[in-house]
């Protein structure tokens, strides 16, 4: 009979486990964009996206970090992020983007780069579990230069701005850690979700109600940032604790 302990132990290696699909899902991408696979690149770029997503909520419930103290979960979550959030959506604006000529060698640098101090930042999360300044969030970026397909100049400025709220306290979305407005945010979350995943099989041709409600969706989380924004700016305006 298996012990309580044991049992335990293998459902912590199994969250681990999950988190460590990840890696598969970035090569899987990455074999996409040698194979000249845009669409399929964001959908395993999408799936990394799923499963980052919950594995946190199910590390924390099989408690990996007391069952199995000699292994840091978090640095395998971060490894992960940084090829499936950063390294390899770069790949996919270079390749796939259209940029300013001479700009996509110095765009790909910008966000490889900025990227970094994010996910060095000690401070990259606020107490109520927003981000705080821009998440390094370069897959969701690339898929919405890839629908939106705006000019090059304007997705250059995109780059630049996005890198320099990196270094800001600007709040972004945490959706699924983020307790307030949790419920209605899960569900934005997964309109929007499916909503990119109908425009990307698709593209290029466009539905147009589909495109609407993805840009409602896309509108909420700008707007929730913003709201969360000002609040902080308030609170220390006025001598309160953010």
């Amino acid at each position: 009979m298996i012990s309580t302990q044991r049992i335990a132990t293998l459902k912590a290696w199994g969250a681990h486990g999950f988190t460590a699909t990840g890696v598969v899902l970035a090569f899987l991408a990455t074999l996409a964009l040698f194979e000249n696979q845009p669409t399929a690149c964001l959908l395993w770029l999408g799936v990394a996206l799923i499963v980052d997503g919950v594995d946190g909520a199910l590390a924390r419930k099989v408690n990996v970090q007391s069952v199995l103290p000699h292994f840091d979960g978090s640095v395998l979550d971060l490894v992960i992020d940084y090829l499936t959030y950063v390294f390899i959506p770069a790949l996919f604006i270079y390749r796939y983007i259209p940029l300013p000529d001479y700009t996509p060698l110095l765009v790909t640098t910008v966000i490889l780069v900025s990227s970094l101090f994010c996910f060095c930042n000690v401070d990259m999360k606020s107490k109520d579990n927003y981000f705080q300044g821009f998440p390094a969030a370069w897959n969701v970026v690339a898929l919405c230069l890839f629908i939106i397909g705006p000019p090059s100049w304007v997705t250059l400025l995109t780059v630049i701005g996005l890198a320099l709220l990196t270094v800001t306290r600007m709040k972004f979305l945490h959706p699924f850690r983020v307790k307030r407005f949790m419920p209605i945010n899960i569900a934005v979350t997964s309109i929007w979700l499916l909503c990119s995943l109908s425009l990307v099989l698709n593209h290029p041709t466009l539905n147009h109600l589909v495109m609407g409600l993805w840009l409602l969706a896309s509108a909420y989380f700008l707007g929730i940032c913003i709201w969360r924004t000002a609040m902080e700016w308030f609170d220390v305006n006025h001598g309160k604790h953010s």
